[in-house]
Formats: C-alpha cells, sequence, structure tokens
C-alpha cells in the first residue's frame, strides 16, 4: 500500500457546490428502454428472480447505456443517478426482477448479510411491521448496533460505505417529505483535509480497529485493522463507517483511539457535511455509488399515513472493471486482484 500526500484530480474530486442546481449528473431512461426492460420481464415471468442471469433478461439497447455508467462509476464521478425507470406499472416482485436483471448487465450481486439477501428492502421497519426485523439483534452490550437496525427506519444515516464495489439503490416509493440522499467524494475530502490537516491525514493513512457489530454469524467481539484511506497502484480507495469503529472500542484487546485519531474523524465528518451532494429521490430512480470513492448517507424522512411508504430496494455488487485494493485489505473484501468477485457477507457453512 502507498499514500499520497499531494492533491488527488480528476472528475471522482467533485465538491457538492459544483453540482447543486445542476442535472447533468443525472441520466434520463433513454428512449425505447422502458419497452426493452418490459419486454425482459415478460420473458422472464415464469422465474424467480434469483434465477434471472444476464441472458435471461436482454436488453439490446439499453445494455451499452449501462456500460457506459459502469464506465463512469469507475472513472468518471464515482456515482450515476439513472432517472425514469417505469416502477409505477409494476409490483413489488416485478422491481425486484428489475433490479436484479438490470445488475446482471452491471456486476455479480453480493449478499448483504448472514442470512443470504441479496436485494435488500430499505423502508420504516418501526413502520411497517411495528420493529426493525433484526438479524442479529445484539451487539456490544447488548445493544441493536447493526447496520440493519440503523438503516430500516425513517432515522438519518452517517456517511459510510458499503462491502461491496457498487451499492444499486432503486427508488420504488417516495418518501413524504425528507429523505434526502447525501453523497460526497471521499477524494475531495481527501484533498481538504490535507488543506487543513496534512498531521491528521496521515492518521487516516494508518489503521483504525474497526466491529463487524455481527453482521456476520460467529463475528461477535471479533475486530479488524484497516487505514480509512488507502492508494494501490495509483488507484484511491476507502473504508469507513464510524459506527464501526466506535463498537470496536467495546471490543477486549482493541487499543483506544488517540485524541488526534478522534479528531481526524471529526474533521472528515465535518468536511463530508460541507461537501456533500443532497439530492431526493423521486420513484423509478436508480443510483449506483462507487464506495471506493463515495461515502453516502441519509437524512430523516417521513411517510404519509395512507400510503405504503418509501422504499428503496438495494443491490451490492461486485464490478468487473474494479480497481485493484492493497494487500491487507483481503480482510474485509475476500479479494484485491482487480476486476475480482468481491465484497459482501460471507455465508455460515
Amino acid at each position: 500500500m502507498t499514500e499520497t500526500h499531494h492533491p488527488i484530480t480528476g472528475p471522482t474530486a467533485w465538491r457538492g457546490e459544483d453540482l447543486a442546481g445542476r442535472d447533468d449528473w443525472i441520466t434520463p431512461l433513454p428512449a425505447g428502454a422502458a419497452d426493452e426492460i418490459h419486454a425482459a420481464l415478460q420473458g422472464v415471468a415464469g422465474m424467480a428472480w434469483r434465477e434471472i442471469r444476464r441472458d435471461d433478461f436482454p436488453l439490446p439497447d439499453f445494455s451499452e447505456t449501462l456500460a457506459d455508467l459502469a464506465h463512469e462509476l469507475e472513472h468518471g464521478r464515482g456515482f450515476v443517478r439513472l432517472r425514469g425507470l417505469p416502477v409505477e406499472r409494476y409490483d413489488e416482485e416485478s422491481l425486484r426482477k428489475l433490479l436484479w436483471g438490470l445488475g446482471t448487465h452491471l456486476g455479480t450481486a453480493r449478499y448483504q448479510n448472514a442470512e443470504g439477501e441479496l436485494i435488500g428492502e430499505v423502508r420504516d421497519e418501526l413502520r411497517a411491521f411495528g420493529a426493525v426485523k433484526e438479524i442479529h439483534q445484539s451487539g456490544v452490550d447488548g445493544q441493536p448496533v447493526s447496520s440493519r437496525h440503523k438503516t430500516r427506519t425513517n432515522g438519518p444515516l452517517r456517511f459510510h460505505t458499503d462491502r461491496c464495489d457498487v451499492i444499486a439503490l432503486l427508488c420504488a416509493r417516495a418518501a413524504k417529505s425528507g429523505g434526502a440522499s447525501r453523497l460526497v467524494s471521499a477524494v475531495a475530502i481527501h484533498n481538504e483535509i490535507l488543506k487543513r490537516r496534512p498531521d491528521l491525514l496521515k492518521l487516516l493513512y494508518k489503521d483504525y480497529h474497526r466491529s463487524r457489530i455481527s453482521e456476520e454469524k460467529g463475528s461477535e467481539g471479533r475486530a479488524y485493522a484497516l487505514p480509512v484511506f488507502a492508494v494501490q497502484d495509483g488507484h484511491f480507495t476507502t473504508q469507513y463507517s464510524r459506527t464501526f469503529v466506535e463498537v470496536a472500542q467495546g471490543i477486549s484487546g482493541v487499543p483506544p483511539l488517540t485524541a488526534a485519531q478522534d479528531e481526524a474523524l471529526d474533521l472528515l465528518q465535518s468536511v463530508a457535511d460541507e461537501l456533500c451532494l443532497e439530492a431526493v429521490f423521486e420513484p423509478g430512480d436508480l443510483q449506483l455509488i462507487n464506495n471506493h470513492v463515495i461515502y453516502h448517507a441519509r437524512g430523516a424522512f417521513e411517510d404519509d399515513e395512507t400510503s405504503d411508504g418509501r422504499l428503496l430496494m438495494r443491490l451490492w455488487l461486485s464490478m468487473p472493471n474494479s480497481r485493484p485494493l492493497p494487500a491487507g485489505h483481503e480482510i474485509l473484501w475476500g479479494a484485491t486482484e482487480p476486476g475480482a468477485l468481491r465484497g459482501g457477507i460471507a455465508q455460515p457453512g
């Protein structure tokens, strides 16, 4: 692994203020794409969504657009938003097939938890079901600290990355109010910290211990160490969730954070708030995020009590055009070679 203590240039180093009020980062659904998707869905009408493969879901012209989006994710801004998918035409099961089918043209789906979840449904489960459907309820001191518990309510989420090359979020239904997606370039954060506090930037290139907080069976009490920022063969990467770092502090054998390490994370959060782009989802939006260069967060939201409420469908993808990762990142990713099948949550047994 190498470090860089010079500004990182290129399209990934965007700032939210430069994109706010513009729409050139939104890709409208091309003409004819809705018909191709509908025909593909008719072709898999008798199949379960998990059984669908790329050849089962042909998109003769639209697949070229998806290839362009995959290129933008890795070599451009690191995020895209496709707008105009005809979600109103389909029930939830058909939307799972739609998202899964699009995913087969982008990469390979990865598991999102130890229970084999491949498509997550991000909604306010407290409202819908009366409780968050925890998979592993207890974290340190028995508290429900899993990422699932935090994600599947209507509260805000802090900036973080997920354990996959790309996360895909399909908006099936929007909230009555709030719930804005917050995106920020980790590259821009890196550059700003370099400008303000190069001493703290050096710490972010050093290991921080993180907990798996019960996302994997048998992982209770386990921690691992990775830097927040890293560079391999000229490719920047980041892995960040302050919650995971905080929970690790309660695990025996994990060294306490120094005041300077805490200060570095405080500055990272502050700069992220300054530089982020906020954008509310519209039904039919598909947002794709490269976790190696983009942090995502969410504002609190409110549902309409007379409707079914906000629903995002989430897919984690390993990408064939992904970047190399430094040695040592196998502990989280499983593989570090460019284009390798990697990421996701290991399955028991």
